[in-house]
Order: C-alpha cells, then sequence, then structure tokens
C-alpha cells in the first residue's frame, strides 16, 4: 500500500468506521458467500435458515485487506471448495473485480493484483496462500441481488 492510501485508510476508519461483517453457519459445509457492498443481501442470508447450509456468508468492500481476510478465511477452512460472489461490486475499490482478478491471475512481484483496475490492490498473503485461493471455485454472480437465483449457486 502506499503512504497516501494508509493515511486515507486510517482517516475513514475514524471518520467512518465499517465494522467487519461476516455471519457463521455450518463449519463442514463447502460453500462461503460474499455479498461485496450488498449489507441487505447479506443480512437475508444471516436471518434465512440457509445461512445453517453454508459455511460462512460476508461482505467485501476493499481490494486489499478486505481479500487478504478472504484468502486467510479461505486457507484455514480448507473445507471451503466454492465462493459464490454476488451482490453489487463497491464503487471505485471494485473488489469484486479484485477477486476474480487474483483468481485469474494472481500478483506480480510487488504483490499487486495482477490486471485489477482497483486504486490499491496490493495483498499481504503469502503466494503459497493465493495458489490455495485459486484452485477454489468462484463463482461470479457480480451485479445478482435476488435472493432466490443466487440460492441456486449454493447449492442449497
Amino acid at each position: 500500500m502506499n503512504v497516501i492510501g494508509e493515511a486515507i485508510g486510517e482517516i475513514c476508519k475514524l471518520v467512518l468506521p465499517i465494522s467487519e461483517e461476516f455471519y457463521l453457519g455450518d463449519a463442514e459445509s463447502s460453500v462461503a458467500v460474499c455479498t461485496l457492498s450488498s449489507m441487505n443481501l447479506l443480512r437475508d442470508f444471516a436471518d434465512s435458515k440457509v445461512l445453517g447450509r453454508i459455511a460462512v456468508a460476508g461482505r467485501l468492500l476493499s481490494e486489499n485487506r478486505g481479500i487478504d481476510s478472504i484468502i486467510r478465511y479461505v486457507n484455514k477452512n480448507p473445507q471451503i471448495d466454492t465462493i459464490v460472489l454476488c451482490g453489487l461490486d463497491a464503487r471505485g475499490h471494485r473488489p469484486g473485480h479484485s477477486l476474480l482478478a487474483l483468481h485469474r491471475n494472481g500478483t506480480d512481484h510487488n504483490n499487486r493484483i495482477v490486471g485489477s483496475t482497483s486504486p490499491d490492490p496490493y495483498l499481504t498473503v503469502s503466494d503459497t496462500e493465493i495458489r490455495h485461493f485459486q484452485n477454489i471455485v468462484l463463482d461470479d454472480m457480480i451485479n445478482e441481488t435476488e435472493f432466490e437465483l443466487i440460492l441456486k449457486k449454493c447449492r442449497v
């Protein structure tokens, strides 16, 4: 991350604090759901019986720390073999686009996501963690907010 980006990120944390939001479901499930910036969609998962049949439902708002968190979670939970990526991508940061680019292309020698158009797509996770992530299925449903359609992709 660049110095200016770090400073802006710290200011944003103070002015506009955003808590990490995710909901745990069945620890044995192989499916995770990422609703990107669609918080209402995330609440739909949290409030439904389907949460008991998926591993986790969470959101993604940043192209760096947020993606680092997803990569670490997937590596710590090897039963997850599919992430359903749905909801609206956050304007400006486009973390969904960056997650897809990471899955396809990995990172360069500076840990920048290859092919990302996000403003600050630099990761701190290891190459080994990224390779593990690249072996799971990333089901691209970006911009889909219809709960019932997304459920069909969740295999539940």
